[in-house]
């Protein structure tokens, strides 16, 4: 494997979109063994950054230590938020194989241990679920979310 495989690889676990800490948390407590692919908003390493991502998986996982588990920040076009995701350890990117640098992030990946991917993998978006309302015992979305990790078969 390079540093540049996607999300194609043997054994990736389901991906969800997560635009906050309810909605990780949520998706770890679900997960079945295969875990779960935590993907970040299209280009949220541009408008949120990749300390407040970091922060939110950290913060999830330590809520559900056990549970396998990998952060994809989406990093759209931008070479530099791929660079500064390392830097935070975010250890896979999403960044698009058309960036003139996209090699080059790619060898800085590689030579980091770390991972970039020129494509988002198939996800479920968490955002109109409602996840935030689970807790206040509104349940909208929580079988879809349930049945998306752990698919029959």
């Amino acid at each position: 494997m390079t540093a540049a495989d996607g999300p194609a690889e043997a054994g990736l676990a389901p991906a969800v979109v997560v635009h906050g800490l309810a909605e990780a948390r949520a998706a770890l407590a679900l997960a079945g063994p295969a875990g779960v692919v935590l993907l970040s908003a299209p280009g949220a390493a541009g408008s949120l950054g990749p300390g407040w991502f970091q922060a939110i998986v950290a913060a999830a996982r330590a809520a559900h230590p056990a549970v396998p588990c990998r952060a994809v920040l989406d990093c759209a076009d931008a070479p530099g938020h791929a660079l500064a995701a390392f830097r935070a350890g975010i250890a896979t990117v999403v960044l698009d194989p058309a960036c003139p640098a996209f090699a080059a992030v790619a060898g800085a990946a590689a030579a980091c241990g770390a991972r970039v991917w020129p494509a988002r993998p198939p996800a479920l978006d968490l955002g109109p679920l409602g996840v935030a309302g689970w807790a206040a015992g509104k349940c909208r979305g929580r079988d879809k979310l349930s049945a998306w990790l752990r698919p029959a078969g």
